[in-house]
């Protein structure tokens, strides 16, 4: 997995690739994590790009929760966007599509 991110306009966007599971979903979540300290510090809204993602464990799964409930007690907003079809998919079964807002394209 590869992580950048990117500041569009209010927004800091995280931009992974590639697969997060099992070898470095804990890079992941140290990345979320540095994200919304940036995001809290600039004064932005933090938006995951999920197009890039291909696979997500249930470990990514529970950073991305880790990574709400510090965005939330730093308030920061959270959201993730532009699933591709297979992430949408482990979003609605895994019930997170209810727990994140989720754009169908990366807002702005």
């Amino acid at each position: 997995m590869d992580w950048k991110t990117e500041t569009r306009g209010d927004r800091l966007v995280g931009q992974p690739k590639g697969r997060v599971d099992e070898s470095n979903w804990l890079a992941f979540s140290q990345a979320l994590v540095a994200s919304i300290a940036t995001a809290q510090a600039e004064a932005l809204t933090f938006v995951v790009d999920l197009s890039g993602v291909d696979y997500m464990s249930s470990r990514g799964l529970r950073a991305l929760s880790t990574a709400l409930a510090a965005a939330k007690e730093s308030g920061v907003d959270m959201s993730l966007a532009a699933p591709g079809s297979a992430m949408r998919q482990i979003l609605a079964i895994s019930r997170y599509d209810k727990l994140f807002t989720v754009h169908d394209t990366l807002p702005g």
